[in-house]
């Protein structure tokens, strides 16, 4: 139960990401990491209504900034960059989390890297190379198929890597040293991160749903069910079946799983108009195998 549970979550946000990237509208990508947050925490409202509060006040702020920088920030910056490379591009660069998490705990803690995990951050390393070397989708908007709209888009990715280990450290934390359960984290971190995107997605503009999209009115009822079916997808479920792949299995193992996306990107990629090729198809699997070397070590 736990592998499957592993897989299906990579699935899950995969899927999820192809969702996003499709939603054709003039919403920004802090106006739509916005409106995911919201969905998610309406579906989540009994357990943030659970949370005793007024107990610890100071690990519940703790988890809200987690939020504010994993989520608010970092899924900002993780749509943008779908938008730009496309979703198997972009989880192939996403790949590096494990290893700068790693890498990190090597410069702040003084923690020892074997050799397996040099060899996996290469292998990763040199998948984000032929990432960045390879073509955008053809589905991408002509205004980001250009040579500093790709180099931005890589840039966002990287940034919501640093972003989302930050947040995972600062959560991970809160759950070591308190009493938290992880579906209490969770609803906290995504209520922290809606708290920071409240001004963009109730900008001067008005409300989102009453925005202009590039062909109509948006959202239009298919767009709110894909809005719908990508929130629950990735963000509710991914996020319950993330807790139980951690609770059922090893941590390297489990982190494995989670790490499989790129290669479950290659299923959606003719959808979105991107062609891998050979090149594109060896990054994924450098990526996984690379992730897999440095948890496994």
């Amino acid at each position: 139960m736990g592998v499957l549970a592993g897989l299906v979550a990579a699935l899950a946000w995969t899927v999820a990401s192809s969702l996003w990237r499709s939603l054709s509208t003039s919403l920004s990508s802090l106006q739509l990491n916005g409106l995911k947050n919201a969905i998610a925490c309406l579906l989540l409202l009994p357990v943030l209504l659970s949370v005793p509060w007024q107990h610890q006040p100071s690990r519940w702020l703790m988890l809200l900034l987690s939020g504010a920088i994993g989520i608010a920030a970092g899924d900002s910056f993780y749509i943008g960059a779908l938008r730009r490379l496309g979703t198997r591009r972009t989880l192939t660069v996403e790949a590096l989390a494990p290893l700068l998490a790693a890498i990190s705990g090597l410069v702040w803690m003084g923690e020892d890297l074997g050799l397996l995990t040099w060899s996996g951050a290469t292998l990763v390393s040199l998948s984000v190379v032929i990432v960045a070397r390879q073509r955008p989708p053809t589905q991408t908007a002509g205004p980001d198929r250009g040579q500093q709209a790709q180099a931005l888009g890589l840039l966002l990715a990287l940034m919501a890597v640093i972003c989302g280990v930050g947040g995972a450290a600062l959560s991970r934390s809160v759950l070591l040293s308190a009493a938290v359960q992880p579906i209490q984290s969770s609803a906290v971190r995504l209520l922290g991160g809606l708290v920071c995107l409240l001004p963009w997605l109730l900008g001067s503009r008005g409300w989102p749903w009453h925005r202009q999209e590039r062909a109509g009115p948006w959202p239009k009822q298919r767009r709110w069910l894909r809005v719908m079916t990508a929130t629950v997808l990735g963000t509710n479920l991914g996020i319950l079946l993330q807790q139980e792949v951690l609770q059922r299995l090893p941590l390297a193992v489990a982190v494995t799983l989670l790490s499989t996306a790129p290669v479950m990107a290659l299923l959606v990629a003719s959808q979105e108009g991107d062609h891998p090729r050979a090149a594109g198809v060896a990054a994924s699997l450098l990526a996984v195998t690379g992730v897999a070397m440095a948890v496994l070590d």
